[in-house]
């Protein structure tokens, strides 16, 4: 049941810079418990400024607030609680921006989190959640759908529990900056985290690097398919890559194939490649002016776009991926048909009926029915075991540890 806050009006003068202390009241029912939240460690995915930021929402005063800013769809409050604590009551005092979809959550590693509490009827004011059952160290909340048009905005978040609650930490205040936590793809560790998981599904290993030399026909329909990321003959990446290396390094070892990757566009024919197309590309692997190539139009085919278009939808990180590796395997003009199919059953979560969550499990749904088109692609586990995994542990930002499967081998990345 949600309560509506009575608004608080500030005097102006020095007046208007004092705090007001939280009152709250206590039933018998909850005499038992003990406040786990004041004070302790606290960040958020955005805070609008730095008079708004995550240490409001724990500081125990009634007239100060987190406020996230309008960038992606879903935005958090993570508290660390000092320790695996018994989670019984959940209060939180919204300000005008609410969540009318919104989850309380528990981790114990700050990666993967499970529900202690969800809704999709939000209405503002002060939910005072009772009952809950659950533990964990972490308790963090995530909206994932507005209920107004402004930034989810939190006055206070209010933990209970047996206790006893860690000790009340000093925290540095008026930090407005994203936290490494909410980072996207062009954040160095998460791109790192991003082109593993997808070299896990391309090449059966984390370490794409060692991919710069790969090339074999996987007979799929797409000739030969080689290096990082699995450019083929087939579908036009292979004669661009091959042409941006010649452009950098006119006597290379490939260049005299530019006329036969040209001719073979489009199909799966090895006309004018074979028998020494495969050796030349092994020896050109060991030049650092093509392994560079290679990432390079990789990002400009590939991640730059992808990234691009996630960030635009409103996806976090884990999204962003999600797009990444749809664009590494069918093209971003794949990419653009999965997120059409996927429109038809859910809003991008820049909407502001959108729910980042519902998104991206319509947004797999999608991809799987393409890939099951498609003969060489009906082992869907690098989206089911892999993406979904991530997506069912809320860890929307793709952070460490993970743990997935992809075509029956498991990887972690710490």
């Amino acid at each position: 049941m949600s309560i509506r806050a009575k608004a608080i009006a500030l005097g102006t003068g020095i007046a208007a810079v004092c705090t007001v202390p939280l009152v709250i009241s206590v039933t018998a029912d909850a005499a038992p418990d003990v406040l786990l939240s004041k004070g302790r460690p606290v960040v958020a995915s955005t805070a609008a400024d730095a008079a708004h930021d995550a240490v409001k929402a724990v500081d125990g005063f009634a007239n100060t607030w987190w406020e996230a800013t309008l960038g992606a769809g879903s935005q958090w409050l993570l508290i660390d609680l000092g320790k695996a604590q018994e989670v019984t009551r959940v209060r939180l005092h919204w300000e005008g921006g609410y969540a009318k979809s919104y989850r309380v959550q528990l981790s114990d590693d700050g990666a993967s989190y499970r529900d202690l509490y969800a809704t999709t009827n939000g209405d503002g004011g002060t939910d005072d959640l009772r009952k809950l059952d659950g533990a964990g160290r972490y308790l963090r909340v995530l909206g994932t759908r507005r209920g107004t048009p402004q930034a989810y905005s939190i006055y206070e978040v209010q933990a209970y529990g047996p206790g006893p609650a860690a000790p009340v930490v000093k925290t540095n205040a008026g930090s407005a900056t994203v936290s490494p936590l909410a980072a996207g793809l062009h954040d160095p560790a998460k791109k790192a985290s991003a082109l593993a998981l997808v070299s896990s599904a391309e090449n059966s290993t984390l370490d794409w690097r060692g991919e710069y030399d790969y090339i074999e026909d996987l007979h799929d329909g797409r000739g030969y398919t080689g290096g990082i990321v699995g450019f083929t003959s087939g579908t036009s990446d292979m004669l661009a890559l091959v042409t941006e290396y010649t452009k950098r390094s006119p006597g290379n070892r490939l260049a005299p194939y530019l006329p036969a990757l040209r001719a073979v566009d489009g199909s799966d024919s090895h006309a004018g490649l074979d028998p020494g197309f495969p050796a030349a590309w092994k020896a050109a692997a060991a030049d650092p002016v093509f392994q560079k190539t290679q990432e390079d139009e990789r990002d400009r085919m590939y991640f730059d776009p992808a990234v691009a278009l996630a960030t635009a939808d409103g996806v976090r990180a884990l999204g962003q991926f999600a797009y990444y590796d749809a664009a590494v395997m069918h093209g971003m003009s794949g990419l653009r048909g999965i997120r059409a199919e996927a429109l038809h059953k859910a809003q991008i979560p820049k909407e502001p009926t959108g729910d980042e969550i519902d998104w991206l499990n319509a947004f797999m749904d999608a991809r799987v029915a393409e890939m099951r088109t498609e003969p060489a692609h009906r082992d869907v586990s690098r989206v089911e075991t892999a993406q979904r995994t991530f997506l069912r542990d809320s860890n929307l930002d793709l952070n460490t540890p993970l743990t997935w499967q992809v075509y029956g081998d498991n990887f972690v990345i710490r």
